[in-house]
């Protein structure tokens, strides 16, 4: 055989591959945002109830209500008595659920945990939601440039990394003994690959995306499920509430949404939005310019101009209030 034959056959092999690979994507792209739309997992065989970390505000709050939504009584674990007060209330209103309350600051670290323990004990927990989180900065900064550097750090870790572990080893043995299960972690789209200028939390993010491969694979076989959630723009305090639009969701409707996609696939952005959007990315922004100087100065630009627009809409609303 020639030279050129081999050639052939060796790209008609390629194509073949990546035509394949290409159907594959598509197929579980179908499967995860449309046919999950048709076809959904009774979250209820999983238990009684439902924890969710963060659970008083953005997604944390939409997740609890969705699943509140879908008949499981929710344990609401966040930092505010008043916020989780109303939250609880507005859970018990609305969908005629049973709820619980921890008062606990994940920033604190390891000792909250044995209260934790001992508010969850003797309940039937079906479902984990990791979703509590932080960020040290409202704009992308420098890593010497994180305000209160010592503090915010061990905070940081505390809240968006020890957080995942340490309740999954609370909840995860009774899940184990009973056979069932679902973990839910939320990571984040800048945890996909390395984000300059967010250095910290998109290092803590990935934390969580490994965790949770991990962790099913060491127990699926046992019939837990731990899937891991990675969402780009959402509404919600975290990201100064932006408005939303098809490439920003609001939480409820991304909760809604992700919540679909349980029992088709274990990673997931939680929305064709957001799916459409990550792969726009790893197209249009490679890894080679994303590490580039001259791609960190642009994200600097951008934060100069956003703080820029951000004083200029302050001094019109307070223009706006001298003028009422």
């Amino acid at each position: 055989m020639s030279f050129t034959g081999v050639l052939a056959i060796f790209g008609g092999f390629t194509v073949i591959f990546y035509m394949l690979k290409l159907a594959w994507g598509c197929w579980c792209g179908f499967r995860q945002f449309f046919l999950s739309e048709l076809w959904q997992v009774d979250l209820r065989t999983y238990g009684q109830w439902a924890v969710v970390t963060g659970a008083t505000s953005g997604i944390g709050k939409a997740y609890a209500n969705e699943l509140a939504r879908r008949g499981l009584d929710v344990i609401l674990v966040s930092r505010s008595d008043d916020k989780l007060r109303m939250t609880a209330k507005e859970i018990e209103d609305r969908y005629g659920r049973k709820t619980r309350t921890i008062k606990v600051d994940f920033t604190d670290g390891p000792s909250i945990y044995p209260a934790i323990a001992k508010e969850l004990q003797g309940l039937e927990i079906g479902i984990l939601v990791n979703n509590v989180g932080m960020i040290y900065s409202d704009n992308f900064a420098y890593f010497l440039e994180i305000p209160n550097a010592e503090q915010k750090i061990t905070q940081l870790i505390n809240c968006n990394m020890l957080s995942v572990p340490q309740m999954t080893r609370l909840i995860l043995p009774a899940m184990v003994e009973r056979g069932t299960g679902l973990i839910i972690n939320i990571s984040s789209e800048v945890a996909v690959r390395p984000q300059p200028l967010l250095t910290l939390y998109s290092s803590s993010k990935i934390f969580v995306t490994y965790f949770s491969q991990c962790l099913h694979a060491e127990y699926k076989s046992k019939g837990i499920t731990v899937q891991c959630v990675a969402p780009f723009m959402v509404s919600t305090n975290m990201t100064q509430n932006l408005k939303t639009n098809c490439f920003v969701k609001s939480a409820p409707s991304f909760a809604r949404e992700a919540l679909n996609t349980v029992g088709h696939t274990c990673y997931t952005n939680g929305c064709l939005s957001h799916a459409l959007q990550n792969a726009a990315i790893t197209m249009l922004v490679p890894n080679w310019l994303r590490m580039s100087s001259f791609f960190i100065r642009k994200l600097r630009n951008l934060r100069n101009d956003s703080k820029h627009d951000l004083k200029v809409c302050r001094e019109k609303e307070r223009l706006g209030e001298k003028e009422e």
